[in-house]
């Protein structure tokens, strides 16, 4: 049976570098982006990388964090299920589009607002929620799925501007837990991955950014940071394992080459 992997933010970073790994091991790509004009030459060349590993690639470029568009993108994917049959053998959500403003300042302008707080709230935390809902519901999670949603150190830790994001972050492992809690009898995994710092787009937008990778490498012992297919590696292995790993649940798994370890 053909097996497919919906990735939330596939045309860069984590989500690109799951994609190519799951590819490789003969799993088809359900991708959803969001890209202007200028970005859709990389997803063209990522549609090609993955469909020359002999998969198929259904992107969408679309903002998953749109309740019509997500029930759009479900749609696609049941139609494809009722004219070939195949199973969903994993859930990526990497979604990173936030705020990155301080929540106090003198000035209102200089703060995170309200709505900028719901948005990144929305975006990076509840919008794994709502997929996971109407998944479930359209029968695409069972027994052997794995969803895995990505956090940061953020979601227990603080950093200039962070915060908006770091509020995200936990909200998004505490959706982890529930939907573990409520999905084992289904035999669906659900957990989030804890990356170290990684030079990704999303990292490039976060003030401070040098001085994050250069604190991460000092705490390093292995000399470099995290890679994206550090992440993708680790996925794409407990997705082609021929054992059931879904009792591994509910957690919040570092991949981080013991970056952290030293305080």
């Amino acid at each position: 049976m053909e097996r497919f992997a919906l990735i939330l933010g596939v045309s860069s970073g984590f989500g690109k570098a799951t994609a190519l790994e799951l590819a490789k091991g003969g799993v088809s790509i359900f991708g959803v982006h969001l890209d202007r004009k200028g970005g859709l030459e990389v997803v063209e060349r990522l549609k090609s990388d993955i469909e020359r590993a002999g998969v198929r690639a259904v992107f969408f470029n679309v903002n998953a964090a749109d309740d019509s568009k997500r029930s759009l993108v479900i749609e696609e994917m049941t139609r494809l299920r009722n004219e070939s049959f195949f199973r969903l053998s994993v859930f990526l959500h990497s979604l990173a589009f936030g705020t990155l403003k301080p929540v106090v300042a003198k000035s209102p302008k200089e703060r995170v607002s309200r709505s900028q707080l719901e948005m990144t709230i929305d975006v990076m935390a509840n919008s794994f929620l709502y997929w996971m809902q109407d998944l479930y519901g359209a029968g695409f999670l069972e027994q052997g799925t794995q969803a895995y949603a990505m956090t940061s150190a953020g979601g227990t830790r603080v950093w200039p501007s962070y915060g908006p994001v770091s509020v995200a972050k936990a909200a998004l492992e505490a959706h982890v837990r529930q939907l573990a809690y409520e999905l084992i009898p289904s035999g669906v995994s659900v957990n989030a991955i804890l990356a170290g710092v990684t030079r990704t787009p999303a990292l490039e937008k976060i003030p401070g950014a040098e001085q994050m990778v250069n604190l991460a490498l000092e705490r390093s012992s292995a000399g470099r940071l995290t890679a994206p297919e550090d992440v993708g590696r680790l996925i794409a292995t407990v997705a082609l394992s021929p054992f059931d790993n879904t009792w591994c649940t509910g957690n919040t798994i570092r991949v981080d080459g013991g970056e952290n370890l030293a305080g």
